[in-house]
């Protein structure tokens, strides 16, 4: 991915060194430019590993869901009357229900951090852009 950057960004750069404007010096902008492409070159990369990371992390829970509901029907099957015992059947549900909460929670959280990762790595190249426009502003 980053070679086809480097090759977009390579041919962005030769159509804008061709509209060369005396007196501006094009360098600057290209390199700002470039860093622009990178900041979202990064930003893309780690909302991908984000959600790489939820897919890994609902597999995880769908796995451990599935075993749960096995070791269950288990238990209630081996206690003989565990299958008609209220008390029993209602703690399973609501620990069930718990970890079905728990479990939203982490990826309601994981999914925050992705935003707010990749919101931080624009933001942060937003604010240096506009130092550097206002470097080659005062420059002029």
């Amino acid at each position: 991915m980053e070679t086809e950057t480097n090759n977009l960004f390579a041919d962005v750069s030769r159509l804008i060194q061709q509209f060369k404007v005396p007196g501006l010096d094009m360098a600057p902008i290209i390199e700002s430019r470039r860093k622009d492409m990178e900041a979202l070159v990064e930003a893309n990369k780690a909302t991908y590993d984000a959600m790489q990371a939820l897919a890994r992390k609902q597999t995880e829970i769908l796995t451990q869901a599935m075993q749960g509901i096995q070791d269950s029907a288990k238990a209630l099957a081996a206690g003989g009357t565990g299958a008609t015992d209220p008390a029993r059947q209602t703690e399973l549900v609501r620990d069930a229900y718990q970890k079905a909460l728990a479990d939203t929670k982490a990826l309601a959280e994981m999914a925050r951090k992705s935003q707010v990762d990749a919101i931080a790595i624009i933001t942060k190249r937003g604010t240096d852009s506009l130092a550097e426009t206002k470097k080659l502003m005062q420059a002029r």
